[in-house]
């Protein structure tokens, strides 16, 4: 049967791998998959498993009534704990809400499950708290877990008794800080996240960290008397992104922070050496006013303090984040290998996401795969002869992502030499077999004394001597990238005979730390010349029609989308999503808002220079924009938040310009990585529907809407 173009509805088949975890013995691979709810109204999550030798097919282990999550196996391999809100599902009525009506889960319905592996049975809910559990880690010894959650007693809060003509209790918010609150979760100036030591027996729980800070990712040492964890335990917290290493003796309770500096800094993702002596982190200390940082790897000497980076000579970015509407980003992680000598981690080159290693003494880097994919979501065991295994989640431009496994030699690797991974999953085979898929051509062009990499994704049916039109793609941040991994957007343009080109502009990771800071104080002029150029290039080549050209983006994205419109009328068509506009109030609102974003990416607070933000807002060039414009925004987002959208619409609705405003209910910034199935499919089709009506059908109005829609 002949392959098919894909659809926007194709995104109901999606089944994504978003949290792996080896056994301890290296012979199994636990994960999560993460599935469209029956109703499309929502998402359901399963644990499932699969053999790391790939000697039979991965299987389901949990059936995911809701949500199954974060599985971690005991130190001896018997148990599989892992988080489930099916406690709440079973309250409710067994099975979950219906079609078309999600229910919201309980507050504390997320607690820690038990799954007996090795001898077979059913899951028994170990915790029982009042709030949600976040995360989980098992003790060495398997007695005990640590786990994350904003209770902070045992006893629920009872609501307080009501005569039937007293008057609702008062719910006005009385707030006193910054960041209180987070694009996704609402308000969180009265939710704390807090340790606690769970009894792997009896459930039994003790509150082990107190206070109203937010204290997260617990890693217990190898004798298990401490806890590493990240918190922002410092004087005026909400005044910036400050985290540190923390260290909890277990059994007294007694805290000391272990990383470095008393400045601008942030380190995550904690992970003890095997001998307990070290603790390795990801980030940076004390960045610099007018310098964007790459984060580092640095490990912390437990005796003393003592500070060691070990991989800033390398100039990596050890937390990027890569691109993609179908699996998003994952949090950076380090592995020590079991010997102690190396540490295992994740970082992008030049568009590929590749999984690396770094020798503790001398600082010697091994690039440990390479090919056009992007790796994440790491995890590692111990094997026979000193070697490790590693199992990760694996995308490719062509492919959905799954995960895989390899293993790493004990010894240096030499020439070449690479690890070969080998997939262990297949959750979408079925549903994607037969559609068609476009592979991307890598490009490169210079602007500037710059090579800036690109990808171009030709439409099917276009040839030089009739080209297709094209639609410029731009990542957001500006401090993330483009790379080798699926983007169904683009597969969706392409498939309705529009070309699409991508690249990765001056302030994107992978590319050293110069190139990452190249547009400080600079968003708009430099970024536009790189993304740009790129165009020109394949116009050079004869590859696109240089009269039929669109631009679209999303947050940072959005902001260079509408940066563009606003400088050249060579678009016919663009879309703006969740994008910022005016400089000002995005530098002062929403859940980043304060003093650190603008001071972080331009060198200076917008109350010491007004101008030069209103220089660098594309809002101030709004009555330049001819472009056709969709300007794309969901109604709950706090990181952009729907001012920016609503300023700009009322510009251009008021100068009469072919405008439409875009908004979208209940979701957040993360509309098109983690929103409702049903929503990311409108999003999906009624951008491809804007884009066909002016560059493929020629029109000049807007589209009409169909009045059948809701």
């Amino acid at each position: 049967m002949a392959a098919r173009a894909p659809r926007p509805e194709d995104l109901y088949q999606l089944r994504v791998p978003t949290q792996v975890e080896l056994s301890p013995d290296g012979r199994f691979v636990a994960f999560t998959v993460k599935s469209v709810a029956p109703g499309k109204d929502g998402y359901r999550s399963s644990l499932w498993i699969a053999p790391a030798d790939g000697s039979f097919d991965a299987r389901q282990l949990t059936v995911g009534a809701r949500n199954d999550t974060t599985p971690r196996w005991s130190p001896d391999g018997r148990t599989l704990a892992f988080l489930s809100d099916r406690g709440a599902v079973l309250q409710a009525g067994g099975g979950g809400a219906k079609p078309g009506k999600a229910e919201a889960p309980k507050e504390g319905g997320t607690q820690v499950w038990l799954l007996p592996f090795a001898d077979g049975g059913e899951a028994r809910q170990l915790t029982d708290l009042p709030k949600d559990v976040g995360g989980l880690s098992w003790s060495p010894d398997g007695k005990r877990l640590c786990v994350v959650s904003d209770a902070a007693s045992t006893e629920p809060q009872k609501p307080k008794d009501r005569a039937p003509d007293d008057p609702p209790a008062p719910d006005t918010r009385l707030i006193d800080t910054l960041a209180y609150q987070f694009n996704g979760a609402g308000f969180v100036h009265d939710r704390f996240q807090r340790l606690w030591l769970v009894d792997a027996a009896s459930g039994d729980a003790e509150l082990l960290t107190r206070g109203d800070h937010h204290d997260r990712d617990p890693r217990w040492s190898p004798d298990g008397r401490r806890i590493a964890f990240v918190s922002d335990r410092h004087r005026n917290a909400d005044l910036g992104w400050r985290t540190d290493i923390y260290l909890v003796d277990v059994a007294r309770g007694t805290l000391s922070q272990l990383s470095p500096g008393r400045g601008r800094q942030s380190w995550g993702a904690p992970a003890w050496s095997p001998d307990g002596r070290w603790v390795a982190a990801v980030g940076n200390r004390d960045w610099k006013v007018g310098e964007i940082q790459q984060a580092s790897i640095w490990r912390f000497r437990v005796r003393d303090g003592h500070a060691e980076d070990l991989i800033g000579s390398a100039d990596l970015e050890a937390a990027a984040a890569m691109n993609s509407d179908l699996l998003g980003g994952g949090e950076a992680s380090l592995h020590w290998i079991a010997d102690g000598r190396w540490i295992v981690f994740g970082a992008p080159i030049e568009g590929r996401f590749e999984l690396w290693r770094v020798e503790l003494e001398g600082g010697r880097l091994e690039r440990l795969t390479a090919d056009r994919h992007h790796l994440s979501r790491i995890s590692t065991v111990g094997t026979a002869r000193g070697g490790t295994r590693v199992a990760a989640v694996r995308a490719t431009p062509t492919d959905p992502p799954n995960v895989v496994v390899g293993d790493i030699p004990a010894g240096r690797l030499t020439g070449s030499d690479r690890v070969t991974l080998r997939r262990v999953s297949n959750l979408m085979a079925d549903a994607w077999r037969d559609i068609r898929i476009v592979n991307p051509v890598e490009r490169w062009h210079e602007v500037d004394g710059r090579r800036i990499q690109g990808w171009f994704i030709e439409a099917p049916a276009s040839t030089k001597r009739s080209p297709a039109p094209v639609v410029l793609e731009i990542h957001g941040g500006p401090g993330t990238l483009y790379g080798s991994s699926l983007m169904w957007e683009w597969q969706l343009l392409a498939s309705s005979g529009i070309s699409v080109y991508a690249c990765n502009p001056r302030g994107s990771q992978g590319y050293g730390a110069e190139f990452l800071t190249a547009n400080m104080q600079n968003w708009g002029d430099g970024p536009m010349r790189d993304v740009i150029g790129g165009l020109d290039a394949l116009i050079a080549d004869g590859r696109v029609d240089p009269d039929r050209m669109g631009v679209t983006g999303g947050s940072y994205g959005g902001y260079l989308t509408s940066w563009i419109v606003g400088h050249t009328d060579r678009f016919k068509a663009a879309a703006t999503c969740r994008s910022v506009n005016d400089m000002v109030s995005q530098m002062l609102s929403g859940d980043i808002g304060g003093p650190t974003f603008g001071l972080y990416e331009y060198g200076v607070q917008p109350w010491d220079d007004w101008d030069l933000y209103r220089r660098h807002s594309p809002l101030t060039y709004a009555t330049e924009m001819t472009t056709p414009l969709l300007i794309q925004h969901s109604e709950k987002d706090l990181r952009c938040t729907i001012t920016q959208a609503e300023e700009l619409f009322s510009v251009l609705r008021s100068l009469r310009r072919t405008v439409r405003l875009m908004r979208v209910p209940e979701e957040s910034h993360e509309l098109t990585r983690s929103g409702t199935p049903f929503r990311r499919v409108d999003n999906l089709r009624l951008i491809h529907e804007w884009f066909v009506h002016f560059l493929v059908e020629g029109k000049t109005r807007l589209p009409k809407v169909n009045p059948a829609r809701g």
